[in-house]
């Protein structure tokens, strides 16, 4: 892996904010979507499945769904872009999902949370991607609406972590076709959290290489990198820290929507999330030291290099005092005519040479 540097990115919106600037001055509940559009047409992929029968299927519109949510079976509906405000309306309006809720889906700036409404739980919580080529952690964000027999996921666009649930799902292996849509939405939140330490491995991986460069042979350009480290985790802990709170309170909560059964397992959801926040800590502090231990490395780097100089010129010091004698233009000089002066103030020279190199390596400057 490369340290030397990262790719440049591609102008895109920033990660860190969102542009609101257009919804300013609209009232509370007007939708409108705030982020960037990834795709053209918005995907509506349907599960409907319980204990003994599994369909899945793509729809073409919203409205083929409609008839199952007095199902007693279990529906998972999953809405691939967000741009669509008429099938954002749509949704809203059958399933009795409050215009903030609503709001909320569409605005991709927001950061984690989970509200309790009367006839369904919302959650929002980010799914992340590692960038190889980039060497960026990309952020989608997810919302999910949990009813009673129905949960519907919102995306910002097509490709997820949720393979593992689909399948488990169509095999019946596990719990999940036993369980009610609470256990889906723990499955999937647990599929978000367990790639997040893919993620952690993936960073890790990078800080070991840049270690070993930090200390076999650090350059600036290891600077800028360990700079950009320390930004991708920063960017991580704002997407995950809140998500800590979420799930405590969702495993908390006394809502009938979700069984004693499921709070188990939001609870090992939960520390989960404390351990990939603790690892994240401690990146950063791993990475806070890296730019001391670069600071310090360049600084001896610096003093071995004036070291070196120093003994040169200590050495040159006494010669050129030699030197300077007799090279005056007196003419009452007796070395002047004499025979072996020439081959004398070498052999000084090379004396002075030899016995101060002996008294640097005795007092260990060498």
């Amino acid at each position: 892996m490369n340290v030397s540097g990262t790719k440049k990115n591609k102008k895109k919106m920033p990660r860190f904010t969102k542009k609101r600037s257009h919804k300013a001055g609209n009232s509370p509940g007007t939708l409108v979507h705030i982020g960037e559009k990834r795709r053209d047409e918005a995907r509506i992929s349907l599960i409907d499945y319980d204990e003994k029968q599994l369909q899945e299927r793509d729809l073409a519109s919203m409205e083929e769904a409609f008839p199952l949510k007095e199902s007693p079976t279990n529906t998972w509906i999953n809405v691939d872009g967000l741009h669509d405000i008429e099938l954002i309306e749509k949704v809203g309006r059958h399933f009795q999902i409050h215009p903030l809720t609503l709001e909320d889906i569409l605005n991709t700036g927001q950061r984690p949370k989970w509200e309790n409404f009367e006839n369904y739980l919302y959650i929002v919580l980010k799914m992340l991607h590692y960038s190889e080529s980039e060497n960026l952690v990309a952020s989608e964000q997810v919302s999910l609406i949990i009813g009673e027999h129905f949960l519907i996921s919102f995306q910002e666009s097509v490709g997820d972590v949720f393979d593992p649930v689909r399948d488990r799902i169509r095999k019946g292996r596990g719990q999940i076709r036993k369980g009610g849509c609470d256990y889906l939405a723990y499955a999937l939140i647990d599929s978000i959290v367990d790639h997040y330490f893919l993620i952690l491995e993936k960073i890790s991986e990078r800080i070991e290489i840049l270690e070993t460069a930090l200390i076999e042979n650090p350059k600036p350009e290891t600077l800028h990198v360990i700079h950009d480290l320390k930004r991708e985790t920063i960017y991580l802990r704002k997407q995950i820290w809140p998500l800590r709170e979420v799930i405590n309170q969702f495993a908390k909560s006394e809502t009938e929507l979700i069984s004693e059964t499921t709070h188990v397992y939001l609870r090992d959801v939960y520390d989960h999330t404390i351990q990939i926040i603790d690892t994240i800590e401690s990146f950063r502090d791993i990475l806070s030291g890296m730019i001391d231990l670069y600071l310090s490395t360049i600084s001896n780097k610096m003093n071995e290099v004036m070291k070196l100089l120093t003994i040169i010129a200590t050495i040159f010091i006494p010669i050129t005092f030699v030197a300077g004698i007799y090279g005056m233009n007196f003419k009452v000089m007796p070395e002047l005519e004499w025979e072996w002066g020439y081959p004398a103030v070498w052999i000084v020279i090379v004396a002075i040479v030899f016995g101060l190199l002996l008294f640097f390596r005795k007092e260990k400057w060498l």
